[in-house]
């Protein structure tokens, strides 16, 4: 009992500092650590290589995710459209005043960029006929596909449009460290 007792504290600090491990995202290539408050997560599929939440803090206002997986399709002009069809802009706007897209180096990959805004007609599994769409108006994602050579890596950022705001800054940093 005692020596159980004993290897149980022994584990517990290590336990905890495993916890306190900032993870190292790979996209592509390249790689650097999630920002503190990413709270990694089991990802939600086999598509997925890295998930995260990023906790509102604020009663009532939903988490925000972050999404890494490797692609199929490096080509923005296939996927923006297809990504921008779950959105519909708010009241009085068009998809190109809620719609933007840009593009930026990183570390010898070129990023597509693809932020968009207003009510997401969200699936769990968006190709998947039998998913239920769930409606979540003042949402925002921030979709990227990350090419290097011949490899595509996507990442998404979502959330409420006022969590994602407040959270761009952190994530654009993540995205500038990336080696």
């Amino acid at each position: 009992m005692r020596r159980s007792l004993a290897c149980m504290m022994f584990l517990i600090p290590t336990l905890v500092l495993a916890a306190d491990t900032p993870v190292v995202v790979k996209v592509g290539t390249l790689s650097a650590k999630a920002p503190e408050n990413w709270k990694s997560e089991k990802p939600a599929n086999l598509l997925r290589s890295f998930q995260f939440k990023i906790p509102s803090g604020e009663e009532g206002l939903a988490d925000a995710e972050v999404i890494v997986m490797p692609a199929s399709s490096a080509k923005q002009e296939k996927e923006f459209p297809r990504w921008s069809s779950q959105f519909t802009p708010p009241d009085g706007k068009k998809m190109e005043d809620v719609t933007k897209e840009s593009k930026l180096e990183i570390a010898g990959a070129t990023a597509h960029v693809l932020d968009i805004q207003g009510t997401w007609k969200f699936k769990e599994r968006p190709f998947d006929p039998k998913s239920k769409e769930v409606s979540k108006p003042e949402y925002r994602a921030i979709w990227i596909i990350v090419v290097q050579k011949d490899e595509a890596t996507h990442v998404r950022f979502s959330g409420p449009q006022k969590l994602v705001e407040k959270q761009k800054k952190s994530f654009d940093e993540w995205l500038k460290a990336l080696k």
